[in-house]
Protein backbone atom coordinates (compact mmCIF):
# COMPACT_ATOMS: atom_id res chain seq x y z
CA UNK A 1 0.00 0.00 0.00
CA UNK A 2 0.96 3.48 -0.97
CA UNK A 3 -0.25 7.12 -0.43
CA UNK A 4 0.69 9.20 -2.82
CA UNK A 5 -0.16 13.40 -2.11
CA UNK A 6 -3.62 13.34 -2.77
CA UNK A 7 -4.27 11.26 -0.81
CA UNK A 8 -1.96 13.09 2.29
CA UNK A 9 -3.91 15.84 1.81
CA UNK A 10 -7.59 13.99 2.13
CA UNK A 11 -6.05 12.81 5.40
CA UNK A 12 -4.63 15.72 6.51
CA UNK A 13 -7.94 17.60 5.63
CA UNK A 14 -9.87 14.43 7.77
CA UNK A 15 -7.58 15.52 10.33
CA UNK A 16 -8.44 18.71 10.24
CA UNK A 17 -5.01 19.67 9.95
CA UNK A 18 -3.31 22.59 7.62
CA UNK A 19 -0.29 21.33 5.72
CA UNK A 20 1.74 23.42 3.59
CA UNK A 21 2.93 21.86 0.67
CA UNK A 22 6.28 21.36 1.68
CA UNK A 23 4.91 19.25 4.75
CA UNK A 24 3.07 17.46 2.63
CA UNK A 25 6.24 16.71 0.34
CA UNK A 26 7.61 15.72 3.43
CA UNK A 27 4.81 13.57 5.24
CA UNK A 28 4.37 11.34 2.10
CA UNK A 29 7.11 8.82 2.13
CA UNK A 30 7.21 9.24 5.91
CA UNK A 31 3.93 7.72 6.10
CA UNK A 32 4.45 5.26 3.52
CA UNK A 33 7.39 4.23 5.62
CA UNK A 34 4.96 3.83 8.47
CA UNK A 35 2.50 1.85 6.04
CA UNK A 36 5.44 -0.04 4.68
CA UNK A 37 6.53 -1.60 7.82
CA UNK A 38 2.71 -2.54 9.20
CA UNK A 39 2.49 -4.24 5.70
CA UNK A 40 5.61 -6.49 7.12
CA UNK A 41 3.86 -6.82 10.92
CA UNK A 42 0.68 -7.96 8.84
CA UNK A 43 2.94 -10.97 7.48
CA UNK A 44 3.64 -12.49 11.04
CA UNK A 45 1.60 -15.56 12.53
CA UNK A 46 -0.54 -14.15 15.47
CA UNK A 47 -2.83 -16.95 15.43
CA UNK A 48 -2.15 -18.05 19.26
CA UNK A 49 -1.37 -15.06 20.49
CA UNK A 50 -3.76 -13.76 22.84
CA UNK A 51 -4.70 -9.80 22.43
CA UNK A 52 -3.76 -7.51 24.38
CA UNK A 53 -3.71 -3.85 25.31
CA UNK A 54 0.24 -3.49 26.50
CA UNK A 55 3.73 -5.17 26.07
CA UNK A 56 3.97 -6.18 29.29
CA UNK A 57 1.67 -7.26 31.91
CA UNK A 58 0.77 -4.15 34.22
CA UNK A 59 -1.84 -4.03 36.85
CA UNK A 60 -3.40 -0.62 38.55
CA UNK A 61 -3.94 -0.96 42.63
CA UNK A 62 -6.72 1.51 43.47
CA UNK A 63 -8.70 1.43 46.49
CA UNK A 64 -12.64 0.55 46.50
CA UNK A 65 -15.26 3.82 46.04
CA UNK A 66 -17.40 4.55 48.88
CA UNK A 67 -20.16 6.52 49.46
CA UNK A 68 -19.43 9.00 52.56
CA UNK A 69 -20.99 12.52 53.52
CA UNK A 70 -18.70 15.16 54.05
CA UNK A 71 -19.37 16.50 57.58
CA UNK A 72 -18.18 20.12 55.83
CA UNK A 73 -20.49 20.81 52.95
CA UNK A 74 -21.12 24.28 53.72
CA UNK A 75 -17.17 25.00 53.20
CA UNK A 76 -16.89 23.08 49.65
CA UNK A 77 -20.37 25.01 48.33
CA UNK A 78 -19.31 28.60 49.81
CA UNK A 79 -16.16 27.82 47.69
CA UNK A 80 -18.53 27.62 44.41
CA UNK A 81 -18.31 30.44 41.61
CA UNK A 82 -22.16 30.66 41.44
CA UNK A 83 -24.62 28.32 43.49
CA UNK A 84 -28.16 27.28 43.82
CA UNK A 85 -28.83 26.27 47.16
CA UNK A 86 -27.28 23.25 48.00
CA UNK A 87 -26.30 22.58 44.62
CA UNK A 88 -23.45 24.07 42.38
CA UNK A 89 -24.68 25.94 39.16
CA UNK A 90 -22.58 25.23 36.13
CA UNK A 91 -23.13 26.76 32.49
CA UNK A 92 -25.52 24.69 30.60
CA UNK A 93 -23.59 22.19 27.69
CA UNK A 94 -25.92 20.48 25.99
CA UNK A 95 -27.97 21.82 22.55
CA UNK A 96 -31.83 22.26 22.60
CA UNK A 97 -31.45 18.85 20.43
Amino acid sequence: MSLDRAQVQKVAHLARLALTATEEEQFTPQINSILDYFEQLSELDTENVPPTTRAIDVSNVVRADTQATYAHREEILDCAPDRDGEFFRVPKILNDD
